[in-house]
Formats: C-alpha cells, structure tokens, sequence
C-alpha cells in the first residue's frame, strides 16, 4: 500500500483541527456557550464524517481519484478565513473566484436560495451576479436537495444566444441540515460532466457548508455576548435616565406629589430591570416593566403621547423574551411619534394566534424613509443607546428560529407596525430554552 495519505483523510484531519481548534477558542474565551457550541460542532463533524467516508470509499473504487481531490483542498485552505463571514454578496465573489482559478471549469456560480450572489467565467457579459436565480434546474436543487448535472444548454434556461455554457453541475449547499444555495460548475462542452468536476463540485460544496457552520458558532457566540451587553446597557440607559430626572426637578418645583410619585416609578423601573435573569420573563411581568416605563414618558411628553393597550389576559403567564416589548414600544415613540406635529398614538396589541403569541406595536408617527427600510434590522443599524430593532430581530431568531424575527410595515407619514411572533410557552418549557440559551 503507498505511503501516500488520501487526500479524504487529510480532509478529515484539516477539519477536525478546525473544529478542535474553535471549539478551544469558545472554551477558553466564551465559557457559557461551551455546551451549545459543542452540539452545533457535534452535528457539524457527524455530516463531515459521513461525507469524508462517501468520498474515501469513492476513492477506493477510483484510482485516479487523488488528483481530482487536490484542488478541493487547496480551495478549502484559501476559503476558510473567507467564509468565517458568512455567506454573501461579497464572500461568494471571492469563493467563486478561488474555485475558478483552481479548478478546470469554464465558470462558477453561487447562489443563494433567491439571488444568485457571484459568477465568475465564461459567459459574464451576460451572467452576472445580483438578480434572481432563473435557471429551473438550480430552482430544483434548492428544493430537492439532490445534486444535478445539466448535459445541454437547452437545461440552462438562456435566453441569450450562442452563449457559451452547454453544461454544468448543481450541488445544493448546506449548512447545518439547511439547503442555503448551490454551487454550480459549468463547462462550454455539451455531454455528459466529467466524472473528476462532479466530485470536485460535490468536495467544494461540501466543505463550504462546513466552513459556514464554524461563522454559523462564531455568529452565535458574537450575538449572545453583545446581546447580553446591550441589555445591560438598557437597562440604565443614560438619555432615559437624565430625560426623567429633569422631568422630575420640574415637578418638583410645581407638584412635589407628582415628582414623588414618579421618583418612586422610576425606582420600581429601574430595580425591575437590575433583577432580571435568564432570556425569559411572563408575558405579565414584561407588561408590568412596559407600564412603569410608560407612566415615566407620559410624565414628560404630556399630551403629546397616547397609548392604547388591547392585551389578551389568557396569555398573561405566557413566556416572551426579555426586553422584547419596552424595545419596540420605545422605538414607536423616539422615531415615530417624535418627530409629529401634534398628539401621536403607539397601539399595543397582543393576541393568540393558534398556538403562537402575536405582538403588534403600531404607531401613526412619521413612518420610515423607504431608503432605510431595507437596513433598520441590519446588526449594528441605529446602534446606540437602548436595544435597537436589529438587536430584537437577532435575538428572536436566535431563540426561536429563522422564521420567527421581526416583520416591519410602515408608510411614510402615515406609521409604523412591528409584527413579533412568539411561540406559546409557559415556565416548564422555557426553562429548558433558558439553559440551551445561557450555554449557546
């Protein structure tokens, strides 16, 4: 037998040290998440080592299969620090280009499951990156999840003629059992894909999803920390803070009862936010922290604000995430009903949707500049003092899913309403998500 190491098995040994090596960096700087990271790399190496033993075993039945493999690994070299950003318009760009100049291929493309987010190679002037995917069979992949190999030019869908590419290959991308886009290797011959670009195609995509699974602990770990700092940060959030204690000199002077009152509020507000623990609170305790911090604001807007609260009582003992509603409640009034001539008014609305709890915060303020709709849930967007949308839309995600976040209508001039969905929950529940949550 050679003393030669299949290159499957250096596969095997770069990404173990990869995950090793991850995983030591969560342990060592980021404790609390030791246990959810573990689980996600865990999953992670179960899908390496089934595809590593897929293409060992292919390797045996082929001879030849050493020298396919070899720009499979050099591509995996130059990609990781790339991909530890995740998947986007410019990661994949630079992916693509990697691919294309290690590979024999005539072009690359990588799409999401919507957009197709770079292509590189022959046919460029006319495939660029950006629009919709339109190709039928790449719209199949994402659905089926089995690789395609298109033998004609007819199977890829272009209306433009004499283009270049006659064939190619599709592999449907994934990262932690979720098809996120496809890899797709073309080449201007018309026929059957050569045995060595379809191996090459399925290594690539293999790994790239590997590699978006370790930015996937990375964005994780990112997110929990600076979720837990920014709910710090609002807690005692200073504008907050100085805006009612001259509101309270002011009634001092006029009606000591009123400041005395108020002062005790912004006692009771404060302490309720001090005494917080976990990622969840009743759906009643979180109303409770709402009205306190609604009394201190109307203290100081007057006539200005008016609320009006439609508040299904059956799901008071239901769970919500922590510093879910006060968010966006205060956000209706900063960005809405602020910068409006006249009284303005936040709705806040919560009902039982089969067996989800739906949130709306509706305000009739200015509305958002359509030029900033599109960013108002980037991370980082309106960043500052208080937790903004992005940091609320981020952690609902975290917590519940990729479907769930926040979903935003507004008009311009006419308002805002913020749609939360949250799945019904009570305390036995939630106490498992808590545990999950303060590990991941």
């Amino acid at each position: 037998m050679s003393g030669k190491q299949n290159p499957a098995h250096q596969v095997l040994l770069c990404w173990v040290a990869a995950y090793a090596a991850s995983l030591g960096i969560i342990y060592f700087w980021q404790p609390h998440l030791w246990s959810a990271a573990g689980l996600l790399t865990l999953s992670g190496l179960t899908s390496t080592l089934f595809s590593i033993y897929k293409l060992t075993r292919t390797g045996h039945d082929n001879t030849g299969y050493d020298e396919p493999l070899d720009p499979t690994l050099h591509i995996a070299n130059q990609t990781l620090p790339i991909l530890r950003q995740g998947l986007n318009e410019e990661t994949a760009q630079k992916t693509a280009q990697i691919i294309r100049r290690s590979a024999d291929v005539a072009a690359v493309a990588i799409t999401d499951r919507e957009r197709v987010l770079a292509y590189i190679g022959a046919g460029s002037d006319h495939h660029k990156a950006g629009g919709p995917i339109m190709t039928v069979a790449t719209k199949e992949v994402i659905q089926t999840g089995e690789i395609k190999v298109v033998r004609d030019g007819y199977g890829l869908d272009c209306p433009v003629p004499n283009c270049p590419l006659q064939s190619a290959v599709i592999v449907p991308l994934q990262c932690r059992g979720e098809i996120v886009g496809t890899v797709k290797l073309y080449q201007t011959q018309q026929g059957a894909m050569p045995h060595s670009v379809v191996k090459l195609a399925v290594g690539v995509a293999q790994l790239l999803g590997m590699q978006m699974e370790l930015a996937e602990v990375d964005r994780q770990a990112q997110l929990v920390t600076k979720a837990e700092l920014d709910a710090l940060q609002a807690q005692i959030n200073p504008h907050f803070l100085f805006n009612t204690l001259n509101t309270i000199i002011m009634f001092s002077r006029t009606n000591p009862e009123t400041a005395r009152r108020l002062l005790i509020r912004l006692a009771s507000f404060f302490r309720h936010a001090l005494k917080r623990h976990g990622h969840f609170n009743t759906l009643k305790e979180e109303i409770e922290y709402l009205n306190t911090y609604l009394v201190l604001e109307r203290a100081r807007f007057r006539d200005k604000l008016r609320v009006v609260r439609e508040i299904d009582e059956e799901l008071l003992e239901y769970k919500v995430p922590v510093l879910t509603i006060q968010p966006l409640v205060e956000n209706a009034i900063k960005h809405g009903i602020l910068p409006k001539p006249g009284q303005g008014t936040v709705q806040i609305t919560v009902s039982r949707h089969e067996n989800e709890m739906l949130l709306v915060i509706r305000d009739d303020g200015v509305g958002i500049d359509p030029a900033l709709q599109s960013k108002v849930l980037t991370p980082g967007f309106g960043s500052g003092n208080g937790v903004g949308l992005s940091n609320v839309h981020e952690r609902l995600k975290g917590l519940f899913g990729k479907e769930y976040g926040l979903r935003i209508v507004s008009v311009p001039n006419e308002g805002t309403s913020i749609y939360v969905r949250i799945p019904l929950m009570k305390k036995e529940i939630t106490s498992e998500k808590e545990g999950a949550a303060g590990e991941a």
